[in-house]
């Protein structure tokens, strides 16, 4: 099963230039516990982010370019059919961004959890956030950052089950 993850601000931004705007311990904190010793799904752009991959998690990177050349343990796609194999699984798979994938894989997601960071940040790479109608949120925990002061809201969403 897949589900998401992701910090965004209140107006959708999560990053600029490929990189993320801020660094919000908490929410470092709450992403390593949420994906730790789990499969996650990422874009080039998102792994290259990264200064090495991420220990106990295995990555996996969507890339159209057929080249694209990751370091041992790492696996590599190429196309949304082989990410969506990964939803088949009774296992929990995280799609972790960047903006693109979020698009392509958030309504073949069943759970989400999204930081919500109530700070205005200009950024390039927006969250869809007009697709949340189809979730209902589940949990919400408001919270600050004691380093940065950032007000955030943890927030959990499900998938709305449709009605006949």
């Amino acid at each position: 099963m897949l589900s998401l993850i992701a910090a965004v601000t209140d107006k959708g931004i999560i990053g600029n230039e490929g990189t993320l705007i801020w660094t919000i311990k908490k929410d470092l904190k709450h992403f390593r516990e949420k994906t730790m010793g789990k499969k996650m799904i990422m874009g080039r752009t998102t792994f290259e982010s990264f200064r090495k991959p991420l220990p106990g998690r295995e990555h996996i990177v969507l890339t159209r370019d057929e080249s694209y050349d990751v370091p041992e343990g790492v696996k590599l796609i190429h196309g949304m059919e082989e990410a969506l194999e990964y939803s088949k699984l009774d296992e929990e798979v995280f799609v972790i961004g960047g903006g693109e994938i979020y698009r392509k894989l958030i309504l073949h997601c069943s759970t989400l959890y999204i930081t919500w960071v109530h700070n205005d940040f200009e950024g390039d790479t927006v969250f869809p956030i007009e697709m949340l109608d189809s979730f209902e949120l589940v949990e919400s925990i408001d919270d600050t950052d004691e380093e940065s002061g950032m007000k955030l809201t943890f927030a959990e969403y499900r998938k709305k089950t449709r009605k006949n």
